[in-house]
């Protein structure tokens, strides 16, 4: 079959749906000669010899316009007609695209992209199994089906299971281990906001971390041990769904048990580095609600002065660590903000090499506390009187 011939094949299914909206008045006969001028462009311009994946792209975004402009027309004009053969339209492109250009990972976030926004969800679930399928190594594609699963359907489980499979494929993506712990903060964030609401918000830290080993050995990682109850309590009404919070109080998924497993597993495959550490440090920050942020915090801290005391960026998170997840506005800062500078001044010396290095991101946490709202006068003057001390130890640094 000829490229005009697949051209015309595929513009005479589209005839029954020009003739609605001339009947219906939704387009005028201009619009709709238009309309398949254009389309007719489209076809013979992707089923001729070289198409390229933009062309496909471009198709898909004009249907979708066209499939905006249509729906608004139907709700002005107050008339009855199928509201989605746009979204199958786009979605039969989109669906030609993947298949011919399998290999471009961009024609498969605009199919993504667009499914999600119709909250096609059986639709969605099939398009990221092609896709994780056909590239099982982009570490892009599994956070986002990881984050659809939690944010769009609150199915940890599943969005666990998509970081643990793209972990197999992609064990040196920094940004995917980042992305795994930050995603069990934001779930353990969420289910701490909904115990705020209930007036369950005293959660219980526990000591230890158990851990569940696989007899096969195949699981890339130790976590904490979950049942399904834990992750995902499928309960009626108000009071089931309040034991089943505060049953999570005592697990693994509230505890921060699961964000430290992720963190141990990081630092093993990335030999303790203190860049990635740095990092996952800075990304919990993220989470000042989190009940068992000090405690994931406290870890990530004593791993790296236990790996690398010497370094300045394990120092700068250690200094930190006292007021972490405590409001600058807060009594209890004062006091955390003592011990920070107590730690402070164990660097501040001509002969310490850590210091040039130390002195600049510690510079700019002070400046930012500073410009607090409603900070104590109190302490903003201890703050510059700080500060000026490591500037002054600096510019000695630099003359000696």
């Amino acid at each position: 079959m000829s490229a005009s011939d697949k051209a015309r094949y595929y513009l005479e299914q589209l005839v029954p749906e020009l003739r609605e909206f001339k009947k219906k008045k939704i387009f005028t006969e201009e619009e709709i000669s238009s309309i398949t001028k254009k389309r007719s462009d489209f076809e013979h311009r992707i089923n001729a010899r070289g198409p390229s994946p933009a062309d496909y792209a471009r198709y898909a975004e004009y249907e979708m316009n066209l499939d905006a402009l249509r729906k608004k027309r139907i709700k002005r004009l107050g008339v009855k007609a199928p509201m989605h053969t746009g979204q199958r339209r786009v979605f039969f492109i989109l669906d030609r695209a993947t298949r011919k250009f399998h290999g471009d990972v961009s024609l498969w976030q605009q199919y993504i992209d667009y499914a999600r926004k119709q909250k096609a969800y059986k639709k969605l679930a099939q398009i990221f199994t092609n896709a994780l399928r056909l590239h099982p190594r982009e570490v892009d594609l599994w956070i986002y089906a990881a984050q659809h699963s939690l944010q769009d359907h609150g199915d940890m489980m599943q969005a666990r299971g998509y970081m643990q499979r793209g972990l197999r494929f992609c064990q040196s993506s920094r940004q995917l281990w980042l992305q795994y712990a930050k995603l069990e903060m934001i779930y353990i964030a969420k289910i701490g906001a909904r115990q705020r609401i209930l007036g369950l918000d005293k959660v219980e830290e526990r000591d230890g971390i158990d851990e569940q080993n696989d007899d096969e050995g195949a699981d890339m990682m130790m976590l904490p041990r979950l049942t399904g109850e834990d992750i995902n309590p499928t309960l009626e009404g108000d009071e089931p769904d309040q034991k089943s919070l505060e049953t999570l109080n005592a697990t693994p998924a509230l505890s921060g048990a699961i964000p430290i497993a992720v963190f141990d597993a990081a630092m093993n495959q990335f030999d303790n580095d203190a860049g990635f550490a740095y990092d996952f440090y800075h990304m919990l920050l993220e989470f000042e609600e989190c009940a068992c942020l000090r405690r994931v915090l406290g870890h990530v801290v004593d791993s790296l002065i236990t790996a690398h005391p010497a370094n300045a960026k394990a120092q700068e998170c250690h200094i930190r660590y006292p007021v972490a997840g405590i409001n600058p506005c807060s009594p209890e800062f004062p006091r955390a903000f003592s011990l920070s500078l107590g730690r402070l001044k164990k660097h501040m010396k001509d002969d310490n090499p850590v210091l040039a290095q130390l002195a600049p991101p510690v510079t700019s946490w002070l400046q930012r506390l500073l410009e607090t709202e409603n900070l104590d006068p109190a302490l903003q003057k201890v703050i510059q009187v700080t500060l000026k001390s490591v500037s002054r130890q600096m510019e000695s640094c630099r003359i000696s």
